[in-house]
């Protein structure tokens, strides 16, 4: 039934997108779960909820509108958390929290919530059009090499930022760098999987990997796989199934932890 459901261009888009969508997510998921920022998915994707209910109330882009509002977000973020006064949790909730309540206030202003805003919500990823496919596909083009560029720093911020600002490594110029990608990852992922779950494919991978693996490239080598396994598999059932595709990825990330957490008591 899946090969069947293969040959439709919409399924091949999904797998597509969310393939490369899930990659990014892990790749960079493995560098902010190890700095505590693991939550910061969730708040950047409550900012970008919020800028794409304007966009679609003033007829715009929602996808042009929310990134710029995002990555701002992200900086935000960061200086807030920079800030000893407000620590990085509590800087993610107050963000996170105002803009929901915007968004809301938006939604309610245009009369309840229509389909596109219900899919920013709880995603939509069979239903992705051609430009969102490119957009994934630049997305991925930039940060997969940028990624691969930068893995020495990006290694060296995540474990010891103060050795690394000793040594003269540039540590804010690639935590900005980590928030910028990030912020352009939760945005394109929004419309994949939602704003309620597209934090999972930050945290779930990275998790996953580490209750096997101990060494830092391996725990990304087999992030990247299972982002990947976790959208084919959770696609698939979803077509098979009849349910909802961004539950069923999330779901199959679950059941994936499970089954490695087994195998690490094991080991």
């Amino acid at each position: 039934m899946f090969i069947e459901f293969l040959s439709y261009p919409f399924v091949q888009r999904a797998i597509l997108v969310g393939s490369l969508v899930a990659v990014c997510a892990a790749l960079l998921g493995v560098s902010l779960v190890l700095k505590r920022y693991s939550m910061i998915g969730d708040g950047l994707s409550h900012v970008g909820f919020a800028a794409m209910s304007i966009g679609v109330a003033f007829n715009k882009a929602p996808l042009f509108v929310a990134i710029p509002v995002v990555i701002i977000a992200a900086f935000l973020l960061l200086r807030l958390s920079e800030n000893g006064k407000i620590k990085g949790d509590a800087a993610i909730a107050m963000i996170s929290s105002s803009s929901i309540a915007v968004a809301m206030i938006v939604v309610s202003l245009q009369g309840g919530m229509n389909t596109d805003i219900y899919d920013f919500m709880f995603g939509s990823i069979l239903a992705v059009n051609k430009s969102e496919v490119i957009a994934a596909i630049v997305m991925a083009a930039v940060i997969i090499p940028l990624y691969i560029i930068c893995y020495n720093k990006i290694f060296s911020i995540t474990f010891d930022e103060a050795f690394s600002k000793a040594t003269g490594i540039k540590t804010n110029f690639y935590n900005t760098l980590l928030a910028l990608l990030t912020a352009v990852t939760v945005v394109v992922g929004m419309r994949l999987i939602g704003t309620l779950l597209i934090s999972s494919l930050i945290i779930f991978p990275c998790l996953t990997a580490m209750r096997v693996f101990k060494s830092y490239k391996k725990v990304v080598i087999c992030s990247a796989i299972l982002a990947i396994l976790g959208v084919v598999i959770g696609i698939s059932a979803s077509c098979v199934l009849s349910i909802p595709a961004g539950s069923s990825i999330v779901v199959t990330n679950l059941l994936m932890f499970i089954i490695f957490t087994i195998i690490g008591k094991i080991k």
